[in-house]
């Protein structure tokens, strides 16, 4: 995939992994749209993506607002006619033992990192099965691959957003929709630091394997760079935290025979029983 001249649309895009995504894309020639409930912040962002001939769009909303998200992608697509590729980032992690927390803290974590990222993406699949082009990117994380102790609440949702992009791939591969799930290990970005406690409480601090993890912009362009190349599955991690996830790396094959019995009209026929 060559980025130039595409409109990338990103959520949680005010820091992190989505702020060095919209920075890359736009180093890249790409038109970027910049999603979060900060204005001020996005504006920033914004700042840093302009590079020549590309241009920015900021849409400050909360990814739980089912009408402020109608409205948003309403105006996302309206901005140039079309949305080629979208990242569902937004999210928020947790740092709490399961006999500790509030049933509450799992409601709050599913809601943002799941529930949210599949409404983003059912407000776009439909405009790009119809243009018949299209890129979706889902950031999943290693914790989405392997069950990571203090982080219950994180890795079931970041696994249900994993088995989504699953099934939705299988769907969308006959519609000249490429769908990639990322896999982050620890990244450096604020992400522990805004986990929640056992009581639903921001955490206020950081940890050593996240301070010391692969900057944000090195990640985003191992992650652009994987998704030009067409990877379905992108681990973005080291050491120890890459090697968990290649061992729960899905085989190729496996992508191949589901798109196989999509092509030889399987949901046509599960339709008709």
């Amino acid at each position: 995939m060559d980025y130039a001249g595409k409109v990338a649309w990103i959520t949680g895009a005010s820091s992190g992994i989505g702020a060095a995504l919209a920075r890359e894309l736009a180093a890249r020639g790409a038109h970027v749209v910049l999603s979060g409930r900060d204005a001020a912040r996005l504006e920033e962002v914004a700042a840093d993506c302009g590079a020549k001939g590309t241009e920015s769009l900021i849409i400050a909303f909360d990814v739980r607002d089912d009408a402020a998200l109608a409205q948003a992608t309403a105006k996302a697509i309206a901005w140039k006619g079309h949305v080629d590729i979208a990242f569902a980032n937004a999210g928020i992690s947790q740092r709490s033992r399961a006999l500790k927390t509030a049933m509450q803290v799992y409601r709050d974590i599913i809601e943002v990192d799941l529930v949210a990222q599949i409404a983003f993406t059912q407000g776009l699949i439909g405009h790009m099965a119809e243009r018949g082009s299209g890129a979706l990117g889902f950031i999943s994380s290693i914790a989405g691959k392997v069950g990571v102790p203090m982080r219950t609440a994180y890795s079931a949702a970041k696994f249900g957003l994993a088995g989504y992009a699953d099934a939705l791939r299988g769907e969308l591969s006959i519609n000249g929709v490429s769908v990639h799930t990322i896999y982050p290990g620890s990244v450096a970005t604020n992400v522990s630091r805004n986990a929640l406690n056992a009581d639903g409480t921001q955490r206020g601090r950081s940890d050593k394997a996240i301070d010391e993890g692969i900057p944000a912009d090195v990640a985003a362009r191992q992650m652009l760079d994987g998704i030009a190349v067409g990877e379905r599955e992108i681990i973005v991690a080291e050491g120890g935290e890459k090697m968990m996830g290649e061992l729960r790396r899905t085989p190729e094959a496996l992508f191949d025979q589901v798109a196989d019995m999509v092509a030889k009209g399987y949901m046509d026929k599960l339709e008709q029983q």
